[in-house]
C-alpha cells in the first residue's frame, strides 16, 4: 500500500490510456534500436523522431519524461555502438533533442488545461461553435425577417464580435443585442462566449430599458483587466413595428424608410463602454418598422479604419446599405459585413427588415 501510495504521489493515477501509450512507444523505440544495430545501412538515426512526436502529442508530461528518458538512452547507446560507422549521428541527435524540447512545451501546456492528445483542439472547436449557436437568430413570423453576419479578423476562428437574441414567450418581442468586446482573436473569443452566455440569461428577463445598465454591471463585477466591451440592444414588438434602441460606446443603428428611399442614423447618444462606469445611464431610442422598412446595426470593424475617421466610414457602409435596396435585403448582411477594404478587425451585421 505506501508503494502504491508513492506510486500515486509520483505519477499520478495510472488509470487510462498513458500507461498503455508510453509502454508501447517505449517498446517500438527499442525495436528500432535493434532494427538500427542489425541494418544500419537502411534505418536512418530519424527512426525516433516520430515516436518523439507521438509521445508529445498523447501523453501527460510524467509518461513523456519516461519516453523521452528511453529514447535518449537507446539513442546515445546506438550512437556509441555504431557512431564511427554510421554518419550524420550528430546532426539527428540534435534535431530529435529540438524536437523533444518542442512536444514537452507543448505537453506541458496542455497538461496546464487538464487535457491530451487532440481533446484541447476539439474543446476549442466546441466553444467556438457554441458561441457561434448563441448568434443564430429566432425564428420570425411573416412579415418580419432578420439576418446576422459575422467574420473574425484576418480569417481567424475566434470573434469579439457576437450576436445574443431571443423572442419573448409570446412571441411578440423581438430582442437582439450586436456586443464586440475589447481584443482579437482567442482572447477576445474566450471572454466573448462568457460574456454571450450571461447576456443570453439577462435578455428576456429584464425590461429592455435595463437590459444594458445590467450588462455593465456583470462586467464591472468580473474585474477585467482590459474587459471592457461596447453594444447596441434593440427591442422591436413584432406586431406593431414599435422598437426601442440604446448603445453603448457602439456605433449607431441606421434605418431604412420606405416612404422616402432613405438611411437615417439612429443616434441614441453617446452611451459610455460597458465595464468602465458604475451605474452608468444608458440613453434610448424608439422608433417604428414599416412595411418595406430595415434596421441595420453593425460594429466597429464595418466602419472604422486607421485612415478614415468615422463619418466616413458610416458613409461608406450607407453605401453598401443603399446597393441592397433595388435587389432586396436578403443576404445584405453578409454582403455589408465583407464591404470593409480592410479586414484586420473583428465585423458583426444585423440586419432586420419588413415586407
Amino acid at each position: 500500500m505506501a508503494i502504491r501510495r508513492l506510486w500515486g504521489r509520483l505519477f499520478g493515477t495510472t488509470q487510462g490510456l498513458p500507461p498503455f501509450v508510453a509502454a508501447v512507444l517505449i517498446l517500438m523505440a527499442v525495436l528500432t534500436s535493434v532494427l538500427i544495430d542489425q541494418w544500419p545501412s537502411v534505418v536512418p538515426w530519424m527512426s525516433f523522431v516520430p515516436f518523439v512526436v507521438l509521445a508529445g502529442l498523447f501523453l501527460p508530461p510524467r509518461w513523456l519524461a519516461f519516453v523521452m528518458i528511453a529514447i535518449g538512452v537507446l539513442f546515445a547507446h546506438d550512437g556509441w555502438l555504431l557512431g564511427k560507422d554510421k554518419p550524420n549521428f550528430a546532426g539527428a541527435f540534435v534535431v530529435t533533442i529540438v524536437v523533444a524540447a518542442m512536444m514537452t512545451w507543448l505537453s506541458v501546456s496542455r497538461a496546464r488545461l487538464g487535457v491530451h492528445g487532440t481533446r484541447g483542439e476539439s474543446i476549442l472547436v466546441d466553444l467556438r461553435d457554441r458561441l457561434h449557436a448563441h448568434g443564430e437568430l429566432p425564428t420570425l413570423p411573416e412579415p418580419w425577417h432578420a439576418e446576422v453576419a459575422l467574420e473574425a479578423a484576418r480569417g481567424e476562428s475566434f470573434s469579439g464580435d457576437f450576436v445574443v437574441a431571443t423572442r419573448s414567450t409570446s412571441g411578440n418581442r423581438l430582442e437582439v443585442a450586436l456586443v464586440d468586446v475589447s481584443g482579437k482573436g482567442l482572447d477576445a473569443g474566450t471572454r466573448a462566449l462568457l460574456l454571450s452566455g450571461a447576456l443570453g440569461g439577462l435578455m428576456g428577463a429584464l425590461d429592455p430599458a435595463d437590459f444594458l445598465g445590467a450588462a455593465n454591471s456583470y462586467l464591472l463585477r468580473q474585474q477585467w483587466g482590459e474587459g471592457f466591451a461596447t453594444a447596441i440592444h434593440v427591442a422591436l414588438e413584432l406586431d406593431t413595428g414599435r422598437f426601442c434602441l440604446g448603445a453603448a460606446g457602439h456605433p449607431p443603428a441606421v434605418k431604412f424608410s420606405a416612404g422616402s428611399g432613405r438611411w437615417q442614423v439612429l443616434d441614441s447618444g453617446p452611451g459610455p463602454l460597458l465595464g468602465v462606469v458604475d451605474e452608468a445611464e444608458f440613453p434610448r431610442v424608439n422608433g417604428q418598422l414599416g412595411r418595406g422598412d430595415a434596421l441595420l446595426l453593425c460594429t466597429d470593424g464595418v466602419i472604422e479604419t486607421r485612415t478614415r475617421d468615422l463619418n466616413a466610414g458610416i458613409d461608406r457602409m450607407l453605401g453598401a446599405a443603399e446597393s441592397l435596396v433595388p435587389h432586396g435585403f436578403s443576404g445584405g448582411a453578409s454582403r455589408i459585413c465583407a464591404a470593409p477594404f480592410h479586414q484586420t478587425d473583428d465585423r458583426g451585421v444585423v440586419l432586420i427588415w419588413r415586407t
